[in-house]
């Protein structure tokens, strides 16, 4: 069981096709049993050693994509909430409300502003998460524990993997808080991209990244820990339960992305530059995340680490839903079309 650098939950709750037989009880019926009393172990989380790097691949982007474009609208209301120096028309009670005053203030389509740059760049960065994330883990496990699953290498794998998914992730970010900031100055993607180069130069796409990175550790961490800690509790035998694993996983979620919330503050401050925070500092940019930290105290103490929590949790338990369970999926079919062609095989050997 392994998490992203998301916040994404390994929870496989695969859907089961209709008029279809349980594919998980036929591995388990498929595999002789040892002895009458231990269960055989069945990886049904990893995807098959012999799949490609471009299945993990298909998987990985479909889901990075549809996680981030479905839940975009409350990424947007976390962004506007998480501004230490909001303007009037941009101070909201909750995320609804937030919502209801932006559809009804800015127009129907304010809220997915900027989803475009989003989704261009989630599909890579999760493309090339899910590919490097399966084939470490896998080269790691065999290294480790041949033929079993090794905790220690699915951490190592989320990390390594994580480098290179906020590589990529980490400008589409930028542009794409400073488009559902309040009073947004750019009138496009395009536009908000040109006009960064200009006037901050290539670094400002990547000002926030060792922050990222620096957020994503604690977040793999915290939610790896409550998540293995709560499937001992509801799943202690850890067979496929699909709804342990969405109670575990979204439970973790939550308490993870409450807890890493000071460290998001941090980085939507260093994306977007607000103004009035750049001049509490008397400084043209806030760069690296001890001054993000210090400017954060100095506009609104510790309480200000904390703003848009409510919103950063109610984002982060569905998205990490919706990206594993359109990846789960994928691996379900595929998983599926190779049991059913090695059983024919073993049918026409017998023949």
């Amino acid at each position: 069981t392994v998490l992203d650098a998301t916040g994404g939950f390994v929870g496989s709750f695969t859907p089961r096709m209709t008029g279809e037989p349980d594919f998980v009880s036929m591995l388990h019926r498929a595999t002789p049993e040892p002895s009458a009393s231990v269960e055989p172990e069945v990886d049904y989380e990893g995807l098959p050693q012999g799949a490609a790097s471009s299945t993990h691949m298909l998987a990985g982007a479909v889901a990075g994509i549809m996680e981030h474009c479905l839940m975009y609208p409350v990424d947007c209301v976390k962004t506007r909430m998480q501004s230490l120096h909001p303007e009037p028309g941009a101070r909201y009670r909750n995320v609804m409300d937030a919502l209801r005053q932006i559809v009804r203030t800015e127009g129907l389509w304010r809220p997915i502003r900027g989803v475009n740059v989003l989704a261009v760049g989630a599909g890579p960065a999760h493309a090339l998460y899910f590919a490097c994330y399966e084939k470490i883990k896998f080269s790691l496990s065999d290294a480790i524990h041949p033929g079993t699953n090794s905790h220690f290498a699915n951490g190592v794998a989320g990390c390594a993997a994580t480098v290179l998914h906020d590589a990529i992730m980490n400008p589409a970010e930028v542009v794409k808080q400073r488009m559902q900031m309040f009073n947004s100055p750019y009138r496009g993607v395009l536009d908000c991209m040109g006009s960064l180069l200009r006037q901050e130069g290539p670094a400002a796409f990547y000002r926030s990244y060792t922050t990222q990175l620096t957020m994503n550790v604690p977040f793999q961490a915290l939610h790896f820990m409550t998540y293995e800690y709560l499937q001992e509790l509801l799943n202690p035998h850890r067979q496929y339960n699909p709804s342990s694993h969405v109670v575990s996983g979204a439970l973790a979620g939550a308490l993870a992305a409450a807890a890493t919330t000071p460290l998001d503050v941090c980085k939507t401050l260093l994306n977007t530059q607000e103004a009035q925070a750049v001049h509490v500092i008397q400084s043209r940019y806030i760069s690296g995340l001890s001054e993000a930290f210090r400017t954060v105290y100095r506009t609104g103490g510790v309480p200000a680490f904390f703003k848009g929590v409510q919103a950063r949790v109610i984002y982060q338990m569905p998205s990490t839903a919706i990206s594993w369970s359109v990846y789960e999926f994928f691996k379900y079919i595929i998983t599926k079309r190779q049991h059913e062609k090695r059983l024919r095989g073993d049918r026409d050997g017998d023949k």
